[in-house]
């Protein structure tokens, strides 16, 4: 009896610990204050022969999971239709992740993992097109996840539809003039563009299927090898098992950090400042918790360390963020 008093009481414990909301820190200018930035038009001063691959990139990881709770949301809610990411437009982001279900219809909904995030992937295009349209000087890059596996916690797919690429394609001969056409090419990928020829489009990145795997030769060719996690080009270790392990997320985040501004200017790099799991939040990971600092106010403050402290950065590549502040934004751009 006493044994199984003692599980009965294991089992309810785990069940709190991952029922129960983290307390993660307060708003400030790396972390939840996403509005503080106004940088609509960033992008335009710079020459037309910049290349993509140079420049500092403030993006967002599940650009559009505001939906779900503390273990589902990863930005902060400016409403639904594709809101929250005109919100990120105007306030700087300039990469977005965008994680689309295949629905009836032959069609893309944003989900993360079972929930829906009420919006559509026409509401993607139609608030891209409309910034872009309004800020022509501008240009958004875009990683496309299938993001159904039919596993538990995650979607499932619509039954009976086309491929997610040949959804995808129709998508694009709708809108021909929104995308840069030799990123969404499927036979051919594309080499790394210059600003002058992207200005007002839309580049695919990449385009990854449920398991993480590249689809076709979509986007960019030096993300080949991109898949679920990390690659040559990409650091994306989302697995922090425990708030204690945020320490380790920080370091992973400032060693890629390091790499690509010593790295090749040529080659686009991405940085995934997220991470989550049962025992640590999207929320708690890119904002701390329980007294351990979290990633977005370790970058503000690593990147504004000079070289008494450590080699100054000199260019951030694309940093990938949940809930970000719009000093963080800010700061990254200034590297521009």
């Amino acid at each position: 009896m006493i044994a199984k008093r003692a599980i009965a009481v294991v089992a309810l414990t785990a069940a709190a610990l991952i029922s129960a909301p983290e307390s993660a820190f307060a708003a400030d200018s790396s972390y939840r204050s996403l509005s503080s930035a106004a940088n609509p038009d960033w992008m335009r001063a710079l020459p037309d022969g910049t290349s993509l691959a140079k420049l500092s990139i403030p993006g967002t990881h599940e650009t559009m999971a505001i939906h779900g709770g503390g273990w589902t949301q990863t930005q902060e809610d400016f409403g639904d239709s594709g809101a929250t990411l005109a919100a990120q437009l105007d306030a700087g982001i300039r990469m977005i992740d965008i994680r689309a279900r295949v629905n009836t219809g032959n069609t893309f909904t944003i989900h993360h993992g079972a929930t829906y995030q009420n919006a559509n992937f026409d509401d993607v295009l139609n608030r891209l097109g409309d910034f872009l349209g309004a800020h022509p000087g501008e240009t958004i890059v875009l990683r496309l996840k299938q993001e159904c596996t039919g596993e538990l916690g995650s979607c499932t797919d619509a039954g009976g539809q086309s491929s997610f690429s040949d959804i995808f394609d129709a998508y694009v001969s709708k809108h021909v003039n929104l995308f840069w056409g030799p990123s969404v090419t499927r036979s051919t990928a594309a080499t790394m563009p210059a600003l002058g020829a992207i200005r007002g489009k839309v580049v695919l990145a990449v385009m990854n299927g449920a398991r993480g795997g590249r689809v076709a030769s979509y986007g960019l060719a030096q993300f080949d090898g991109w898949n679920d996690g990390n690659s040559t080009y990409v650091q994306d270790n989302y697995n922090v098992p425990n708030l204690g392990a945020i320490a380790t997320k920080r370091d992973q985040v400032r060693r890629f950090l390091d790499a690509t501004s010593a790295g090749d200017p040529t080659k686009m790099y991405v940085n995934f400042a997220s991470g989550a799991s049962v025992f640590a939040q999207p929320q708690s990971v890119a904002g701390g918790s329980l007294g351990v600092q979290g990633v977005n106010p370790f970058l503000l403050v690593y990147l504004d360390e000079g070289p008494e402290v450590h080699t100054p950065v000199v260019r951030t590549g694309v940093i990938m963020l949940d809930f970000p502040g719009g000093g963080l934004i800010n700061k990254i751009l200034s590297f521009n």
